[in-house]
């Protein structure tokens, strides 16, 4: 059965339907997933209970894995692969952490708005997030097209920004809550990445406004006003037209692009049990890659 997709949203995300991710993929198959991506952004496969080897062997089959925020280790891990990323609030204890944990402060920050890894270079292409433990309430994930978001932008605001960068730091959000207990080499780690505020998406072509909560600053402007631009953009970029909101179910599997969308997590009760397992790729060209 070939893949096939229903639109979620006017403008992105679709449900993406015909395929076993349990199982190994082919070529044609990943072609498939990446032409969906390319057009919707967002795809949600329904039912995919995937183990932890089998969510890995899926994310190998579209990339090269990116490690993200893990090349800080600072939170030791429940999984047995290094690549898997634990979204949860559950300690190594297998316990509910506490709210005071650095855990938590990871699930607080997961509810701004960012786009995965665009701290580093290369930046993170695919995120896919499987449900495995949801609470009673909240906890929604939502999805903002950046696509959409450039094509609206006001014709003054985009010749301002034309031409311009931005700085991405990979721990600006968790100082900006208060977590400030990090050691020199830790804030060293993953060196800041600059990035054009307008771009192409690779993918599609279509042009996009690549902003999001690690943006920390933008080249040739005073720290204050680039940052208060960086809200207004952000303001922009997440206008309720522009967002699909998921609600999960266990077994969800949840693919999207990191180059064409920014995403946060909602509020739910930290006292309650929240699992979910992630796994991103490099935006990377393999293909390349084997010809060089």
């Amino acid at each position: 059965m070939a893949l096939s997709f229903k639109p979620l949203h006017p403008l992105f995300a679709a449900v993406a339907s015909g395929l076993d991710l349990t199982q190994p993929l082919s070529a044609e198959e990943v072609c498939e997933i990446d032409a969906g991506m390319n057009q919707y952004a967002v795809l949600v496969f329904r039912n995919q209970p995937l183990d932890e080897d089998q969510q890995i062997r899926f994310a190998r089959s579209l990339g090269p894995l990116d490690l993200g925020l893990l090349k800080l280790k600072r939170n030791p891990s429940r999984f047995k692969h290094a690549e898997l990323i634990d979204i949860s609030n559950v300690g190594i204890d297998d316990a509910v952490a506490p709210r005071e944990h650095a855990k938590i402060v990871g699930n607080l920050a997961n509810q701004l708005w960012h786009s995965d890894s665009s701290f580093q270079r290369p930046r993170a292409r695919y995120s896919m997030l499987q449900a495995i433990t949801l609470p009673s309430w909240g906890g929604e994930t939502e999805f903002a097209d950046l696509r959409a978001a450039h094509d609206t932008l006001p014709e003054r605001l985009r010749c301002e920004i034309e031409g311009r960068s931005a700085e991405h730091y990979a721990l600006h959000s968790r100082i900006m809550l208060g977590d400030a207990n990090y050691s020199e080499e830790q804030k060293n780690a993953i060196p800041p990445a600059i990035w054009p505020l307008i771009e192409s998406h690779a993918g599609s072509g279509r042009k996009l406004l690549f902003i999001g909560i690690h943006c920390q600053r933008i080249l040739g402007m005073t720290l204050p006003e680039g940052r208060m631009l960086i809200m207004d953009l952000l303001e922009h970029a997440t206008q309720p037209q522009f967002v699909y909101r998921h609600q999960w179910q266990t077994g969800d599997l949840v693919i999207w692009d990191n180059r064409a969308t920014v995403h946060r997590g909602r509020r739910f009760d930290l006292a309650e049990r929240r699992e979910l397992r992630r796994t991103s790729t490099e935006d990377v060209d393999t293909r390349v890659q084997l010809a060089a």
